[in-house]
């Protein structure tokens, strides 16, 4: 198993990137890698990221602005190619079918709870370690 992963989080609002960072720690799991973030403020940040490469999953903000993540997760997973699997921080448990109209893998409800989190984070990390494997 590679040594780091990689996560993208992409959000206007500091308090909610500061919230994915706690609920992951250094790890989400234990058997998963230590966590890396990339922080991205804007959608273009998050376009120019995912250029780079060297992305595991991406951490979408659904009530970002000026674009939500799940307007962005549609454009990534039109756009990029091997795009990364996506978690989309959602504002009610009912918007969950929006979440799957933008192609995320998983979603998780605002404020972060972060035995949740953590759980989605991790079962996306180790899916994405068994594709790559």
């Amino acid at each position: 198993m590679q040594a780091t992963a990689t996560v993208l989080v992409y959000s206007d609002d500091s308090n909610t990137r500061e919230q994915v960072r706690l609920a992951t720690g250094r790890r989400p799991a234990p058997d998963v890698p230590v966590v890396e973030f990339v922080e991205c403020a804007t959608p273009a940040a998050v376009l120019k990221e995912l250029d780079k490469g060297g992305i595991d999953v991406c951490v979408l903000d659904g009530e970002a602005v000026p674009m939500g993540g799940m307007g962005m997760c549609r454009q990534i997973k039109d756009e990029v190619f091997r795009c990364p699997p996506v978690l989309l921080l959602i504002a009610r448990p009912q918007d969950a079918w929006l979440a799957t109209w933008s192609r995320a893998e998983a979603a998780v409800a605002l404020p972060v709870e972060p035995v949740e989190f953590a759980g989605a984070l991790a079962s996306l990390l180790r899916q994405r370690h068994l594709q790559s494997a």
